[in-house]
Formats: structure tokens, sequence, C-alpha cells
């Protein structure tokens, strides 16, 4: 390591982040410029821990402390090299992966951990403003074709390592842009969608084939099993798009939605969708048409649902300029600190707090259960339910008893409430049904250990509709990990890189 001391001479520091009171006012991206020099300090905070465990935390294996040790030394187009030689969109994961590889640095045993994520994006953004970044098309094509279903980041990082190994890739997308949950999911104050057009047009330069508003399996213009006659093989990429309701009364009023379809419209109309107008051009998050606006201008608004998708809902509510905004969490308020029962290297579940909590003004309601939602009598939605709850140890050593507590029922004046509760797993009507593809026990795609599907030769899956809902990092995994199997099941072998070759590979 360059600097043997860093960790003891700098403490973490981040970019500061805009005001509230300025970055509210529009969707930007909220966190102000960092100097290289800063960032260089903080990649020399690496330590020389001898096994890096932060490898372990990084579901691509990232080759983090090389890359530190180059940003420090100021080599950043070898840095760009080694982190692009493990994943294909560090635009992405540097905006928006909740960061397993901060949590089990080794200097966060400890102390603060080194700020992995922020330097992964200032490399990346770095290259692009210097101009390394180019598009790198295949010098020779293979003469098989590939269809890839559903452009999310698994989706694309499949294509865009089956297009450098030569193979001619044609994704198909059901909505009218490319990008899946980055283009639909994560709100422009986390993540540009300037930054994710970059990628796509960079890989439409490399030769893959984008074919938009294409939802295979419902439009019959796009069959599926055409499809797959057409190809050598076809990978299922469409995630994990079923939202988890609430089974509740009242949970069919005016007013009570999914999140996606909240956020998925919301970032049509920052786009310059006519989501509001009278020739409104939106869909739902599961590709059906929706029939009204969904807005949180001057409403009372509550989020159901704790995670990230919850966190975005509430950013997105304070931008529209919501009378209120509160987040209710089913489960016990967790600990600040790393609990004892979670030790380091590994994914603690403790207090969290992001960007879009402070902008509510309050913080979040936690063992809170919705028992109803009210409305008035054109059925629009006007208070909901709730009580307080428990979990109780099982006698029997099972899974905790929740139980209610008596005389904490509450009555929330609301017109409006966001169901951020996560998902149970991709549709399986559709392009699913129609192939016949075989389920696992969760409701997932169900596969081989080469990401094949076990009753359909040829058909594959990755992503979430394989493993089920997970981060934006696994999608790219996936997608490396099936473009390689894809591969050596079209050509007999694969020169693709696996995790353990990553090393030798001087390009993605």
């Amino acid at each position: 390591m360059g600097q043997i001391d860093g960790f003891m001479k700098y403490e973490r520091e981040l970019p500061k982040k805009k005001p509230i009171e300025e970055r509210i006012q529009n969707y930007d991206e909220m966190y102000e410029d960092f100097p290289d020099e800063k960032l260089q300090e903080q990649a020399s905070r690496c330590m020389d821990c001898g096994i890096p465990f932060c490898h372990i935390g990084c579901p691509l294996g990232n080759i983090i402390p090389d890359w530190n040790d180059l940003v420090y030394r100021g080599d950043w187009q070898e840095a760009v090299k080694r982190l692009l030689s493990t994943n294909n969109f560090p635009e992405f994961t540097g905006r928006i992966c909740p960061a397993p590889c901060e949590e089990a640095c080794v200097l966060g045993i400890n102390e603060p951990a080194v700020t992995i994520e922020e330097v992964e994006k200032t490399i990346i953004e770095h290259a692009f403003a210097e101009g390394w970044i180019k598009a790198e098309p295949p010098e020779t094509r293979t003469g098989k074709t590939i269809a890839v279903i559903g452009s999310g980041p698994a989706g694309l990082a499949t294509a865009m390592q089956l297009n450098r190994a030569g193979h001619s890739v044609t994704v198909y997308e059901r909505a009218s842009r490319i990008g899946g949950l980055v283009r639909y999911g994560i709100p422009d104050f986390k993540l540009a969608k300037s930054v994710v057009q970059r990628r796509v047009d960079l890989m439409t330069e490399e030769g893959i084939s984008f074919i938009t508003n294409a939802h295979v399996g419902e439009d019959p213009k796009y069959d599926i099993k055409k499809i797959k006659e057409e190809n050598d093989a076809t990978i299922l990429t469409g995630g994990a798009t079923k939202a988890r309701g609430l089974p509740i009364p009242g949970s069919d009023l005016n007013g009570v939605y999914a999140a996606m379809d909240f956020l998925s419209q919301n970032n049509m109309r920052v786009a310059g969708d006519d989501v509001d107008g009278d020739h409104a051009s939106y869909v739902r998050h599961d590709g059906r048409p929706h029939e009204e606006v969904i807005h949180a201008k001057g409403k009372n608004v509550i989020v159901i649902g704790g995670g990230d998708t919850g966190s975005d809902c509430i950013g997105t509510s304070v931008r529209h300029g919501a009378r209120s905004v509160n987040n209710f969490e089913l489960f016990p308020k967790p600990p600040v600190d790393r609990p004892d029962g979670q030790p380091w290297p590994y994914w603690p579940m403790k207090l969290r707090k992001s960007t879009s909590h402070n902008e509510m003004g309050r913080y979040r309601e936690f063992a809170i259960s919705t028992k109803e939602f009210r409305g008035d009598e054109n059925g629009n939605l006007k208070e909901l339910l709730t009580v307080e709850i428990e979990f109780v140890p099982d006698p029997d050593g099972g899974r905790p008893n929740m139980v209610e507590l008596e005389g904490t029922e509450k009555a929330w004046p609301v017109e409006m409430v966001l169901l951020a509760m996560g998902f149970l797993g991709p549709e399986t009507g559709g392009m699913i049904e129609e192939l016949g593809l075989e389920l696992d026990a969760r409701g997932n795609v169900h596969c081989d250990s080469d990401y094949q599907s076990c009753n359909v030769p040829g058909v594959f899956a990755a992503g979430d509709m394989r493993r089920g809902q997970s981060l934006v990092v696994w999608a790219i995994s996936e997608g490396r990990e099936c473009a390689r199997n894809v591969d050596q099941f079209l050509m007999g072998h694969s020169e693709l890189p696996t995790k353990d070759e990553r090393y030798d590979l001087p390009r993605v």
C-alpha cells in the first residue's frame, strides 16, 4: 500500500450534501463536488490488511484494495481498468449500492470503514470525463443470436458480456426506455437517468440491439415461443416485479398504491413523458396501463415499508410537495450499532437513515401494524387504523410471534398510502407460463447451477427473476455469471471471466 498510515491520519469523509431546502426543489443528484485530493486521502485509508474481507462483502468480487491504492497514487487509468475487470456498471453501483463491501471492511471493525463506494463512483466518472470509456465492439462475430428479455442491470450485464464474446444480442424491454429498475425504480436524485442513457448509448455502439415497448408474452407481436425458436439462446432477466400487497379492509380504495407504480410514473414525469395531461402515456410497474395520475402534492402521505424503496417514496413525496410524510415499519427499531448476533464481516441489521428520511422532517414509526384503510363515500382514502405490536419469542423455538398491544390503536389522516413492502418474485403468467418453466419453492424461475432452466433447454434466467428480490450489485453479478454459462452452452468453452479469473482480464 502507498500510505501505510493513511487510516490513522485521515478521518472518513464523504462529499457534502446540498442543503435540504435546495435539493427538494428538484430531482438533481444531491451531492456537491469532492476534490480529487480529498478522494485520494480517503483511498489512502485502505489498510494493508492482509486478507481483504471487502471482497467477501462484494457480490462482484471487486478488487477494491488495488484500485484504492492506484487512486491514492494518482494512476486513474490503471484504476479504471481494475474496476471494469469485475464490474460492468460502476456508475450505477457507485451511486445506489448499499455497499456491503464497507460493512466487511477490516478497518470497519473498530473505525469508520473506507469510503469504497465513493471511490468507485469517482473512478468511473473520472474515466468518462477524460474520454477513456469508449465503445468496444467485438472484432469478430460467432454467428450465434441471443435474446435477452428484460433490460434491468442483470439483462444489461448479460447482454454486454455476451456481445463482447462475439454473439449477436437483442434486448427486449416492455417499457419505452431501457434500464428496468435503474431507469424506473430509482429516483433521479439518487441516479440521474443521463447516467443510464450514457451506458445504453455505448452498448448500442458496441452492436447490441434494443427493442422497447416490447411486452414479451403479452403483446402478440413478441411471442416468446417464436423468439426462442429464432435464437440460439433465450435469457429471462425480467426481475421480481410482483409487489407484495396488504390484504386488509379498504386496500382497494382510491389512494392506495404500489410503491413502484408511484416511482415509475414519477420517473417518466421527470423524463418529460406526458403523464399528467390529456394524452398521458405511462404504465404500471407490471407493464399494464395505469388509469390515474399518482401525485402527492398537498396530501398526507404514509409509506408502509422501511427499506430503500420506502425511502425513495419519501424523497419523491417531499419533492411533490406533500402536506406530511410518515413512514411505518412493522419490525422493531433496530440498534444503532452492529448487533452481537451479526458480527463483522457480515451484513448487520442496524438502524440506517437515508437522505430522504432527513428530508421528511420526522423519523419512522417502528413496530406498528396497519389494520384497516378507511374511505369516504366516494371511495377515496381518508384515514388508516394502526396498532402497536411486539414480537414474542416462540416457546418451541420457532419464529417470534407478533402480538398486538391493547390500547394502542390509532387513526391517522391520510390521502395517499404507498406500499413499499418488497416483492414476491417474477410475474408467473405470460412468457413463464407459455414456456412452461418450473418455479422453485419461492416462486422464482428454477434453474440449475449453470443458470439454465431445469426443464426447458436453451432458456436461461438471471437476476431477481432467478434469485428473488435482491441488490443491483447482485443483479450485475448474476448477469455476468449467466453470460459465461450461455457462452459455454453455445460454444463448448468460454473466455468470459469468472470471479476467480478476474485478475487476468484487461476489460469487461
